[in-house]
Parts: structure tokens; sequence; C-alpha cells
């Protein structure tokens, strides 16, 4: 009997800490997308911003591989293959996509801005 409510308690206190775990990985990985966005959404000009109607947490964060359309629209002297996009959601206009900001590896580093294509 001792040695089953012993079990118990043990397991109960691994689910604790597999949960905690979990928590704590979630929780880092949002607060990185979150502080990209932060950047991307404070270089934005007035009437940049102006075009988010809604919130700029209604974003996509990703990283993505540079292409001959992203190089187009960053410094030219970036060297890396990867940069953070964030395209901010339901901010087309009849002429344009949705904009979308580039962010360096280092999340700190706008390199550019531009607009899905439509």
């Amino acid at each position: 009997m001792k040695k089953t409510i012993k079990l118990l308690i043990f397991g109960v206190l691994l689910i604790f800490m597999v949960i905690g775990i979990v928590s704590l990985y979630s929780a880092s990985k949002t607060e990185n997308q979150m502080s990209i966005l932060m950047v991307a959404f404070n270089s934005l000009t007035d009437e940049e911003s102006g075009l988010i109607t809604v919130s700029p947490k209604d974003s996509i964060v990703k990283k993505v591989t540079v292409n001959d359309d992203i190089k187009a629209s960053i410094d030219i002297n970036y060297a890396k293959d990867q940069v953070y996009s964030v395209t901010f959601n339901n901010t087309e206009t009849d002429t344009t996509g949705n904009l979308v900001v580039f962010v360096d590896l280092d999340k700190k580093t706008v390199l550019g801005k531009g607009f899905t294509s439509k």
C-alpha cells in the first residue's frame, strides 16, 4: 500500500514537471515572436501603421529563406540566407498585398519592408 502511494505521488510530480517544462518552452517561443513583432511594428511609418486596423498581434512571424523577391526588399549587403518575416494581416489595399517587414536573425535589426503579391 505504501509503495503504491509513493509511486502515485512520484507520477503526479513527474507530470507537473513535464507540464512546467512545456509551459516554459512555449512562453519563451511566444516572447521571441513578440519581440520580433514589436521590432517590426516600431519600424513602421505612421502611414504604414495606419494600415493595421485590428492589432499588430494579428501578424505572422516566421523564419524564411532569402529569395530574389526578398532580396529586392532588404539591405543589399545582407549576407545571411535566412530572415524573419513579419506579415501584418489585413493590411492589403486595392493595389498592394499585406505589409511585410524583414528582420535580421539578431531579432533587432530591420532589414527592409515590402508587400506580398496580390
